[in-house]
């Protein structure tokens, strides 16, 4: 390059003086400042697009309002079916007392013909009793066996010992939560996250979960488990608060603490704003 041009020359000229500025680098280097504009300019236009998109569904969901019903669901009472006793079996037949043996004395009567009747030997009367008839049967020496007493002829079931171990469907005092239902019910309105159903792009209406769980005889809770799942992520935020949950104060049946099996019915309400 002629050293009157090197003052006006760009400094690729320069660099490149003298080379094969058609091989491809001179060519990359000449238009480097633009092609960093246009990709710098596609990146701003990419990011306005994401924010306007957001702001678009954020705007959407807003119009959505999501409203927790926490509902008491009660097991059914189970009618247990009462088991007549069996009839009492018939009472057994009297027992005729033993007979004793008789002697007939009569006392005896003279005729002018003869005695017809001669009264009996004083040795037979020893161990007989008199009367007037003759009777053939035990001796009066031997002691009768005693008369058994007549029952009422009713014969008693055994009595059943109650399982206390087993999961109890009807209690006569029913598991509860510490401080009652209102704070049982505001345990659940603070801690399920109304906005699950509008997050998972759920349309308006109701979705009701009926949860149940085991209360044992101390309080802890177990077994949770969703009985239905209307979708939208209801049913795992259902049961992921009630597991979390304090100790409840257990059943009680005949005075003890027993295993219940408790339900609960959480309606996530999804309405236009």
């Amino acid at each position: 390059m002629e050293i009157n041009k090197i003052l006006d020359a760009d400094i690729l000229d320069i660099i490149f003086d003298g080379r094969n500025k058609q091989y491809g680098a001179y060519d990359l280097r000449k238009t480097y400042n633009k092609r960093l504009m246009i990709a710098l300019i596609s990146m701003l236009g990419v990011c306005l697009l994401i924010v306007l998109a957001t702001f678009i569904g954020k705007a959407g969901n807003d119009k959505k309002k999501a409203v927790i019903l926490v509902q008491d669901v009660s097991l059914a009472d189970v009618k247990e079916e009462k088991k007549e006793p069996p009839p009492p079996p018939p009472p057994p037949p009297p027992k005729e007392p033993p007979k004793v043996e008789i002697k007939q004395f009569t006392p005896p009567k003279i005729v002018k013909e003869e005695v017809k009747e001669p009264p009996p030997k004083q040795e037979e009367l020893e161990d007989t009793k008199i009367g007037t008839i003759n009777q053939e049967g035990i001796k009066t020496d031997v002691v009768a066996p005693p008369v058994e007493e007549k029952g009422t002829g009713v014969v008693a079931p055994p009595k059943q010992e109650e399982d206390y171990d087993k999961e109890f469907k009807t209690v006569q005092i029913m598991a509860q939560f510490p401080g009652g239902p209102e704070a049982w019910t505001k345990y659940l309105q603070r801690n399920l996250r109304a906005e699950v159903p509008t997050d998972n792009g759920a349309s308006p209406g109701n979705y009701t979960v009926v949860v149940s769980f085991l209360v044992d005889k101390e309080g802890n809770i177990s077994e949770v488990k969703a009985e239905n799942d209307p979708g939208f992520g209801t049913s795992d935020e259902a049961v992921r608060v009630i597991q979390r949950g304090p100790k409840w104060k257990p059943a009680v049946q005949n005075g003890r603490n027993v295993i219940y099996r408790q339900k609960q019915s959480i309606t996530f309400q999804v309405s236009e704003g």
